[in-house]
């Protein structure tokens, strides 16, 4: 790919130059890997810890840790990514790094149970857990930032969806793999570690997709030079060396469109955490009416399996559903578009409560596809146009606190629900998921997007 350059102009209102669809591809390439691995820790997280001896009420609170890290370190991530230049150029060192950590986690977390006699494997899995989600967050953050970075207004609808398409790509592919493996021979019962075969080696394979992705984003994408830059962004004055003095500032001047994003991702967020979490043992006692002590069987499985398909299904919708994304926008507008997609994402996890046969659930997922599709590229689309060219990495960072608040309220308080109001049974935290994502429906119906109304003016003035 050709050096990303600038006009003659110096002035900081200059409207970058148009990229490729080639240049757009490649730019968010490694987005595939990072997915690759989320559905991985998505689809089957839930069903090693409790392998590894953990309770259905106890879910949540394993996983709360990722969504803490990964408040700390977006932030940290965006801010020092604004600062950063060297032989790789701004954002990509910090992706890189995240990929090589990812995947070692990856190849670790399946494997804690080989060291459960000097720590319990639960906790060293829960641990991994932390690292790994850690090390996705490094690689993602980063991601998001430079796709802004790159584009002009009038393309990051198109940029953010063929982001979301390369996501969805990694992520059906991801979520397939532990039942592909399972019909190529490979072993579901629990072996010496504790997990099956067949979850192994998916992680394994996981791991080598990640970090090849994200080296095709690093050798065939260019990043403005600083000077460029500035000509597109404007020149930050603010120093390296603040950090969370300068975060903190920053929050405290976060965009308004930014606020009214934040109700939006706290339901959406909190809607998408009780599906990661609970829809192994929903469908495994609402669906395959299992009792008892199950988490050990293979009938567990092969409703883990279920699942781990049913999401590659979602994956599947969204990939293709992202790329109608720009034309829907066309019509309806970017809030519209969004909740129309969150509508049938609510309707989708609600109709699982009705469900009786395990194949019906590719039908729940398809509404959950549209909404996650939209989820993953409408915020950031209407959210990049409020915000100032060189506070890109930062309020990418900030916005994350509205993502991992959520997961974090549910993580403390969802598994006591299930337990006391629920009497354990997870199905109804999905149905409360589907509800949360109507109210996002209707939140995001009031969220002023600047960007649209810049376009529109800019329509105007041509």
């Amino acid at each position: 790919m050709d050096q990303l350059s600038s006009t003659n102009s110096t002035s900081v209102t200059q409207i970058k130059p148009r990229l490729s669809l080639a240049q757009i591809f490649f730019m968010s390439f490694g987005f595939l890997g990072i997915q690759f691995g989320f559905a991985l820790q998505n689809g089957n997280t839930s069903r090693i810890l409790r392998s590894f001896g953990a309770n259905i009420e106890e879910l949540p609170m394993f996983w709360i840790v990722a969504p803490l890290v990964g408040m700390i370190v977006q932030p940290l991530i965006g801010h020092y990514s604004d600062k950063t230049w060297n032989r790789l150029g701004r954002r990509k060192p910090y992706f890189l790094a995240g990929a090589l950590l990812s995947s070692a986690a990856l190849i670790f977390l399946p494997n804690s149970g080989a060291v459960s006699s000097i720590v319990p494997a639960l906790w060293i899995g829960a641990g991994m857990v932390m690292i790994m989600d850690a090390s996705f967050n490094i690689a993602m953050e980063p991601f998001r930032a430079l796709v802004a970075d790159n584009l002009p207004d009038t393309q990051r609808t198109s940029g953010f969806a063929i982001q979301t398409f390369l996501i969805g790509v990694g992520a059906v592919v991801g979520s397939e793999l532990p039942s592909l493996l399972a019909k190529w021979g490979f072993s579901q019962e629990a072996g010496a570690t504790g997990v099956a075969n067949n979850i192994r080696y998916s992680f394994y394979i996981g791991a080598a997709v990640f970090i090849g992705a994200i080296f095709v984003t690093v050798f065939k994408t260019k990043e403005y030079a600083p000077d460029d830059y500035e000509k597109f962004h404007g020149k930050n004055e603010t120093s390296k060396n603040e950090g969370l003095i300068q975060i903190v500032k920053d929050f405290n001047k976060m965009p308004k469109t930014m606020l009214q994003l934040g109700l939006v991702q706290f339901f959406s967020w909190f809607a998408l955490f009780s599906m990661w979490v609970f829809t192994t043992d929903a469908v495994a006692t609402h669906v395959y009416g299992l009792t008892g002590d199950y988490a050990q069987s293979i009938a567990y499985n092969d409703a883990g399996n279920k699942v781990s398909s049913a999401f590659g299904i979602y994956n599947l919708v969204a990939a293709g559903y992202a790329l109608c994304i720009p034309l829907v926008a066309k019509y309806l507008g970017r809030r519209g578009t969004h909740a129309f997609s969150l509508v049938a994402g609510g309707v989708g996890l609600i109709s699982i409560y009705f469900i009786k046969d395990p194949a019906m659930l590719t039908y729940s997922m398809i509404g959950v596809g549209l909404a996650w599709a939209s989820i993953l590229a409408m915020p950031y689309v209407i959210l990049s146009g409020s915000i100032p060219g060189g506070k890109l990495g930062i309020y990418m960072g900030i916005f994350n606190f509205f993502i991992t608040l959520p997961q974090i309220i549910n993580g403390i308080f969802g598994g006591w629900v299930v337990k006391h109001l629920y009497n354990g049974q997870p199905i109804y935290a999905i149905v409360l998921a589907g509800f949360f994502m109507l109210c996002a429906a209707v939140a995001v119906l009031f969220v002023n997007d600047e960007g649209a109304v810049r376009i529109h003016s800019e329509k105007l003035k041509q």
